[in-house]
């Protein structure tokens, strides 16, 4: 398995703090709970990875955030249907 460099929050930098606090405040409720375990206070593997980049994480996650809006047409068993076949297409694990 690939290891990438992350920076834990109990070492983050204000700048790291922000980003992270907002991009979940974009995401939508039910993405609140993470899936796998995370160490309370942490990140989710894949938003860590991002943070030895701060405004990195912040763009690409606010990119997500914005694209999930409940305010778009798309509801959320859409997205996630459209998110299946293109994780099974590209052969990768969803």
């Amino acid at each position: 398995m690939t290891w990438i460099k992350t920076v834990p929050m109990s070492e983050a930098s204000d700048e790291l703090k922000e980003a992270v606090e907002a991009q979940r405040a974009l995401y939508p409720p039910e993405y609140a709970q993470p899936v796998h375990a995370v160490a309370e206070g942490e990140a989710s593997g894949i938003v860590a990875s991002h943070s030895l980049i701060p405004a990195a994480l912040q763009h690409a996650f606010a990119t997500f955030g914005a694209l999930m809006s409940p305010e778009l047409p798309l509801s959320r068993r859409q997205h996630e249907m459209i998110t299946t076949v293109v994780s099974a297409v590209n052969r990768c694990q969803y």
